[in-house]
């Protein structure tokens, strides 16, 4: 059995701007309207259920909630500096940025673009949700506008 949520139908977006390294266009500051998807596969309880969408929809939120008016800057890259005093400097190319901390939100990914958000969103919501030994596959996926994105999947 396979169930989605649809996270521009169920309001699981979220609005930031961020850049992506030694991209031609994409290294300059930008912003997206983002939807944060998901598909479960897994076997049926007894009651007819695979997962409770309720939950489901409540963490992946709780996630877009975190990153919404936000900078999301890469904290594991090669190609950006990131230093944390008290405001956030960023050193990408010959661009240097200034944040206010409040205004950052700095992930474990070594760029920010949609695939490495899937991966990391794909890694919080299998740390954070509990799933049943029912849950076959569950696949993650971040939109950067409507009919474009990425996907993460794991197997178990």
């Amino acid at each position: 059995m396979e169930i989605r949520i649809n996270g521009w139908e169920a309001g699981i977006r979220f609005s930031a701007g961020h850049f992506v390294p030694r991209h031609k266009k994409c290294e300059r500051m930008h912003g997206h309207i983002y939807a944060i998807n998901a598909i479960i596969h897994g076997e049926q309880d007894e009651d007819g259920m695979v997962l409770d969408f309720l939950e489901i929809k409540k963490t992946l939120k709780k996630f877009a909630n975190e990153l919404d008016h936000r900078v999301i800057l890469p904290g594991n890259s090669d190609f950006v500096k990131v230093e944390v005093g008290d405001e956030v400097q960023v050193k990408v190319s010959d661009k240097r940025y200034a944040f206010p901390l409040t205004d950052v939100v700095i992930l474990d990914t070594p760029n920010t673009s949609a695939e490495e958000l899937a991966k990391f969103l794909l890694k919080r919501f299998l740390d954070e949700f509990e799933l049943n030994e029912r849950i076959k596959e569950v696949a993650i996926g971040v939109d950067e506008g409507p009919a474009q994105g990425a996907w993460a999947t794991k197997r178990f």
